[in-house]
């Protein structure tokens, strides 16, 4: 496959006066090996991560329609979880352009890799050389995330059933009347 016109370089991530760049090519190396290196390998390392776990994850891709996500990614709705994920993923130093960023990364992402995306695609689609990741933001995803999955959890799993509709048996007693 012939390399994009213009494909991240660098994933930049920040948090205040925090700067850190980890390149693309390194992330690539990873999926490819299964071997980390650089700042990547220390990252993972400070972070207690499995560098083949992380590979699993950078290969991983969604199958999707690129017809529909286009269409998807050009209404309200669209616009509205393009405008939540570019306040967390962004060009370098051009903010404002992370909407229109994210919507051609995914659709040319998804055309390269022939009706699905994974996030190597969507680097390799995106369109600018750094792809800033705002730390503060991407942690506040991952707790409401995290938060909203227990919750969706503690109600799955919870003893409260008959409030879903589902009640128990009552056990019979060994003193029942006939």
């Amino acid at each position: 496959m012939l390399p994009a016109a213009h494909a991240a370089e660098n994933l930049v991530f920040v948090s205040g006066a925090f700067r850190r760049s980890i390149p693309v090519e390194d992330l690539d190396h990873l999926a490819r090996t299964g071997e980390a290196r650089g700042l990547l390998r220390d990252a993972l390392r400070l972070g207690r991560q499995d560098p083949k776990e992380v590979a699993k994850l950078l290969n991983q891709s969604v199958a999707l329609p690129i017809t529909l996500v286009s269409r998807l990614l050009n209404t309200r709705i669209g616009e509205a979880i393009l405008e939540r994920l570019a306040r967390i993923f962004y060009p370098l130093k051009v903010p404002e352009a992370g909407i229109p960023a994210m919507r051609s990364a995914m659709v040319l992402g998804i055309d390269a890799g022939k009706g699905s995306l994974s996030a190597l695609s969507f680097l390799e689609a995106y369109p600018n050389d750094n792809l800033e990741v705002n730390l503060p933001a991407l942690m506040a995803l991952m707790r409401k995330a995290s938060s909203i999955a227990d919750l969706a959890r503690f109600f799955s799993e919870s003893p409260l059933d008959g409030l879903r509709g589902e009640t128990k048996a009552p056990e019979s007693s060994s003193t029942a009347k006939p």
